[in-house]
């Protein structure tokens, strides 16, 4: 994964939304626990950062993935390209680059588009606590 481009490691994002939902992570067992919140940069109908250029500007806690970190963060989804590469695993037949069709996350039912819900909107996250992004 080091050996590729900026532009070919950014196209492994299929736009599926699920990186950008907040979680919760048990602090005595560990476990990650998935919400339907969304990152108030993340437009819940797209499934596309509003300002991605500039989101750690406005998000300073907004992760930067690189391939050492798409190998060790365990909240990435199991569906996500950034840890099946990791993982020396394929990438799903809806992903865009095997489908050829930048929509195909979304017609599959891949990603957060109509179940996410803004941060701004949401209130207390533990009640939104879901299990389908894994």
């Amino acid at each position: 994964m080091s050996a590729l481009s900026r532009d070919e490691w950014e196209s492994l994002c299929d736009g599926c939304g699920k990186c950008c939902l907040h979680k919760l992570e048990d602090e005595d067992s560990g476990e990650i626990h998935f919400t339907n919140v969304a990152c108030r940069l993340l437009n819940v109908v797209t499934c596309a950062c509003k300002d991605y250029p500039n989101r750690r500007d406005h998000v300073p806690d907004c992760v930067q993935l690189d391939p050492d970190k798409a190998a060790e963060l365990r909240w990435l989804p199991s569906t996500c390209a950034y840890r099946l590469v990791a993982e020396n695993k394929p990438l799903p037949w809806w992903h865009p680059l095997v489908s050829g069709n930048a929509n195909s996350v979304h017609e599959a039912g891949a990603s957060v588009r109509g179940r996410a819900i803004s941060e701004n909107r949401a209130g207390p996250l533990d009640r939104h606590i879901v299990t389908w992004p894994a």
